[in-house]
């Protein structure tokens, strides 16, 4: 017990033993020399640790398409083909449709690929109510299930698609704030001009600041085929990244962007497709409907980024943290020097030095004892 409180009450200080050894030496500079190159490298090169980041990116997108395109020998615009009319950040273009015109509340026939499913939803997606009775189809000497509701069902049926969307023109105007530094910015240039604009398209190199992008180009950024996506439909990303260094000009912050399909290809829901209706009444008070499978090219632009500026608070930090651990050369010495050397009981014996309490009295009292003669 008594040695246990008195080991408990010692006191260790550091005591500097110099080893003159080549190999100790050259293990302990390159370990240095390897601490202080990932500390400079790496973390103040690379990763810049000397410099605050804001990742709290605050982001406006507004899009506007152009274009025409002709279904079923109709001229169709962009009222007709985009959705939703707004100019949103995720907004669908029409490439093909499934049109059912003059529907009704009524008793008819199940389309034939209905006929299998006894379920109260049909395959078109629209709620209708079996009636347990077996009717011919106007057109067919076949038997198809009854229903109720709007009738006539749809004939899901893909045709050709609109092929003259692939020229339809996306107009994006993205403006970007970083708070934590109050920087803004976006990716109209200031002495941006109209005639820049109608004559400009957008390229990921050559003319990152044109802001109009082609439906077919973005598709081919997205390595994706026109005729492909446009015939089921799909969801394509394009991707805007804001990544500034704030110590530079800032000219040098430019937008950077990247095209990709987000929708996984599959045998069972294939592509993208909507449906909406347009509603209308006769004089006799019948209520009809013009309903529209819309297959579309869903665009969705993401807008992401992180600024980062000069700090003193995190350099000093990492100077800290990097001076620390040059020191990690000399206890990997040690390590050495006690357990795999020759000699390493001799290191030992002067590297650690045992003081009791009473030969430091003693060395005490005779030190002033030797001052009291010097005085007098």
């Amino acid at each position: 017990m008594s040695a246990c409180i008195a080991s408990f009450f010692s006191y260790e200080t550091t005591k500097s033993v110099v080893v003159k050894s080549w190999t100790l030496g050259l293990i302990n500079r390159i370990v240095q020399l390897l601490i202080l190159a990932y500390f400079i490298g790496w973390v103040f090169l690379h990763e810049k640790a000397y410099q605050v980041q804001d990742t709290a990116i605050e982001s406006s997108v507004v899009t506007k398409v152009k274009g025409s395109g002709v279904y079923n020998k109709t001229i169709m615009d962009i009222t007709d083909l985009v959705s939703p009319p707004q100019g949103s950040s995720v907004f669908s273009i029409i490439t093909n449709m499934i049109i059912t015109e003059d529907q009704k509340q009524d008793h008819c026939p199940e389309v034939s690929s209905a006929r299998a499913d006894p379920s109260t939803r049909g395959p078109s997606g629209h709620i209708r109510i079996m009636t347990g009775r077996c009717v011919n189809s106007s057109n067919s000497v076949d038997s198809f299930c009854e229903v109720k509701g709007w009738c006539p069902t749809e004939n899901d049926t893909v045709t050709t698609p609109i092929m003259e969307v692939e020229n339809f023109t996306i107009f994006i105007k993205n403006n970007i704030r970083f708070p934590m530094f109050g920087f803004a910015k976006g990716n109209l240039q200031p002495d941006i001009t109209q005639d820049f604009l109608k004559t400009c398209s957008f390229h990921t190199q050559d003319n990152i600041y044109c802001p109009i992008f082609k439906v077919g180009d973005v598709l081919r950024f997205a390595q994706q085929d026109f005729y492909s996506i446009a015939k089921h439909g799909g969801v394509v990303a394009i991707k805007i990244g804001w990544v500034c260094d704030l110590d530079k000009s800032e000219e040098f912050c430019n937008p950077s962007y990247s095209f990709v399909r987000l929708d996984k290809k599959n045998n069972v829901s294939k592509g993208y497709n909507f449906r909406y209706a347009k509603y209308y009444k006769a004089e006799n008070g019948t209520k009809y409907r013009t309903l529209i499978k819309a297959i579309a090219i869903r665009f969705d632009v993401i807008v992401y980024g992180a600024a980062r500026k000069f700090n003193v608070i995190p350099t000093l930090i990492n100077i800290v943290a990097a001076l620390t651990s040059v020191g990690l050369g000399t206890v990997l010495c040690d390590i050495i020097l006690l357990n795999f050397l020759k000699g390493a009981q001799q290191y030992k014996a002067k590297k650690f030095e045992e003081v009791e309490e009473e030969e430091l009295e003693k060395q005490t009292m005779k030190l002033t004892s030797t001052l009291d003669s010097i005085v007098d």
